[in-house]
């Protein structure tokens, strides 16, 4: 697998990025989705890497900078073909380690709290995160766990 520094231009990278979106909807209300769309994505406190195998795209991940101090995770998505062979395992090693080159002392993510997100709080947990407080400009809602990882 290759990863990937990523511009979101690529129209495979639009189309995983859409059904991201388009996914949150079937599992949280509006007012719950924190899931970011393309130009939020280019801003530029935000880092975006796409993964490849070959020409087929398996995923993607972000790291947003909250200050020099603390990043979050962000955009974390696995193809729906490429779902339980360690791509978003992958992908996050990968931020974490970007984390702690940056210097970061924290690193922090926001996911669902709904039993869809039982896997991606699994390698959360796998990974060290632990459950937290709401962080950055999120609020208490029943909707959402927040978790971090001390870097």
């Amino acid at each position: 697998m290759n990863i990937k520094l990523d511009d979101l231009s690529s129209e495979k990278v639009v189309q995983l990025i859409g059904g991201h979106l388009q996914n949150m909807t079937l599992h949280s209300p509006p007012e719950s989705i924190h899931a970011l769309g393309v130009e939020q994505l280019k801003k530029p406190d935000m880092t975006f890497w796409s993964a490849w195998e070959r020409d087929e795209l398996v995923g993607c991940g972000a790291l947003k900078e909250l200050d020099t101090r603390h990043g979050e995770v962000k955009s974390m998505k696995t193809s729906p073909n490429h779902l339980r062979k360690g791509v978003a395992r992958k992908i996050l090693q990968h931020i974490i380690k970007e984390a702690k080159i940056r210097g970061y002392k924290q690193l922090s993510l926001e996911t669902g709290s709904m039993d869809a997100f039982i896997p991606a709080r699994n390698l959360y947990e796998e990974s060290g995160f632990r459950y937290c407080e709401p962080f950055a400009d999120y609020r208490d809602d029943p909707n959402s766990v927040f978790m971090t990882k001390k870097l």
